[in-house]
């Protein structure tokens, strides 16, 4: 479990990650990513995590550049959207997300959704990518198990991570098993299901108990599950507290409290509906 926004986590291809990161789905390109993305590195944020799909890959990258930060003290992730699947299309989007984010590696990509027919040539692509030293470590999102299973058998390399919808409404734990004993990290896209977690009155009544609030408890719970977190957040004050997780723990009874609101419901898309 990570101790600190610093802490890292071995993947299995011996690539160290971030245990805690900053998202920019849905963040305007221009000023707005800009300084979200420089205010996370202020305060300590290491892993920026976007998207072709998020629009703003120009204004992470000048984030990162205006941060001060040397880019290879930085852990950068991107994924390839759904319409540039396929061998050829993906080796072009990826070559479109560095000359967007100004860099000339990334430390993680991702395939965003499983997109059907098109994902093995996709993960093709990015395997080649992987080999080719352009890229440090290769990854899903939005996979189910049975996409997983079905990469797993066609690949010559395995997913360091999957990055999927988590929280207490939705603790996917066959997704979790699976994952664990393949040794594919787990991460948390929308840990607060987009806001419709903070009136949950079991969760309230354990960030009262800790003077902490309600995303924080559910940010805390991510971290001791083991599942890599990374909450979006353009106001500083926010993206300062969210990372404000690391001085207290929450108890074994308290774990099983917060999980066992799971009604597996999704914020977002299922995979399979997609």
């Amino acid at each position: 479990m990570i101790n600190s926004l610093q802490d890292m986590v071995t993947l299995h291809n011996g690539v160290k990650i971030p245990g805690f990161g900053l998202g920019v789905y849905k963040v305007e390109d221009g000023e707005t990513v800009i300084h979200s993305v420089k205010t996370a590195i202020k305060h300590g944020y290491r892993s920026i995590d976007t998207a072709s799909f998020y629009d703003n890959e120009r204004g992470v990258g000048q984030g990162i550049r205006e941060s001060g930060i040397p880019r290879e003290k930085l852990f950068i992730t991107s994924k390839v959207w759904n319409d540039q699947q396929g061998f050829n299309n993906t080796l072009k989007a990826f070559d479109a997300s560095l000359e967007k984010l100004g860099t000339d590696y990334l430390d993680l990509y991702l395939i965003h959704w499983p997109v059907s027919g098109k994902f093995h040539e996709t993960w093709k692509a990015l395997e080649k990518l992987y080999q080719d030293s352009r890229v440090r470590a290769i990854g899903v999102s939005n996979f189910h198990v049975h996409h997983l299973k079905n990469l797993l058998e066609n690949s010559y390399e395995k997913p360091v991570i999957n990055q999927v919808e988590y929280h207490p409404h939705l603790t996917q734990v066959e997704l979790r098993d699976f994952c664990s004993k393949e040794n594919i990290q787990l991460e948390a896209w929308s840990p607060l299901k987009r806001g419709q977690l903070l009136n949950e009155p079991v969760i309230t009544k354990i960030a009262q108990k800790y003077q902490k609030s309600v995303a924080q408890v559910i940010l805390r719970w991510d971290i001791q599950t083991n599942v890599i977190t990374i909450p979006k957040s353009i106001h500083e004050q926010r993206i300062i507290e969210n990372a404000d997780i690391f001085d207290f723990s929450l108890s074994n009874e308290e774990m099983a409290q917060i999980s066992a609101l799971n009604i597996n419901d999704r914020s977002g898309s299922n995979p399979d509906d997609f």
